[in-house]
């Protein structure tokens, strides 16, 4: 039989993630948009994680959100400010250009976030006009990927969660927003990492991967970019 599941964390029900985490309340809405792929076969989630740590955030899975009652309703709705963080040259770098504050006038922040791989979003974002008509918004990560688990395609990469948690120090930093509890992001990241590692690393133990996690630094490059979700522009 299979194990009980928490329907929340979707975890086994004996690692549940929800008792340890502290909601964190933001002035931003933040709207995280999951690749299918991510939903049904992604066991790191982290869209889903970071999901939980913010009351006022919301996931919808999809690839085309034209449809998409919840979303257009976020779009449209003339109290809302909706932003998407998606690199481009016709982005704004947050962490160089603050948004005017004026623009936003008494509107609330809403960011869209795609949740897949790099190919995934892209195709979810073509097959979205409405997102592809959004302003943009960036960041430059103040450090590298934490990611352990999953080899990045090129610096810049980072996870759902680390991007995330990069967005809100900016967004505390100029003025648009609280971060109260940074560590709490990075923790569950950490100790979600620790807790696949120590899987893959009992010989003993059935599940999707066989064998230990190789030391990052000493993988080579993939051809696939397999990473969760682009902060920074791509490089030629």
């Amino acid at each position: 039989m299979s194990r009980e599941m928490c329907y929340r964390c979707f975890w086994p029900k004996p690692l549940c993630w929800c008792p340890s985490i502290i909601p964190m309340p933001t002035r931003t809405k933040f709207v995280f948009l999951m690749h299918p792929k991510e939903f049904k076969q992604e066991k790191a989630a982290t869209g889903r994680l970071t999901h939980l740590c913010l009351p006022n955030s919301e996931i919808h899975m999809g690839l085309g959100f034209d449809e998409h009652e919840a979303v257009q309703a976020l779009i449209n709705d003339p109290a809302n400010a909706p932003f998407l963080l998606y690199p481009g040259k016709d982005a704004v770098n947050l962490s160089t250009t603050a948004l005017p504050t004026a623009d936003l006038g008494d509107r609330t922040l809403v960011v869209f976030m795609l949740d897949s791989t790099w190919r995934g979003a892209r195709k979810m974002l073509k097959l979205s006009p409405s997102l592809q008509r959004l302003p943009r918004i960036m960041f430059t990560p103040t450090m590298p990927s934490r990611y352990v688990i999953k080899q990045q395609p090129q610096e810049g990469c980072l996870s759902t969660l680390e991007a995330t948690h990069e967005l809100l120090l900016v967004l505390e930093r100029t003025g648009l927003d609280r971060y109260p509890d940074p560590a709490q992001l990075l923790a569950i990241f950490q100790r979600m990492q620790d807790y696949q590692i120590k899987c893959a690393a009992d010989p003993d133990r059935p599940g999707y991967r066989r064998q230990a996690y190789s030391d990052p630094t000493t993988r080579t490059a993939v051809k696939v970019q397999r990473n969760n979700f682009l902060q920074a522009p791509p490089t030629a």
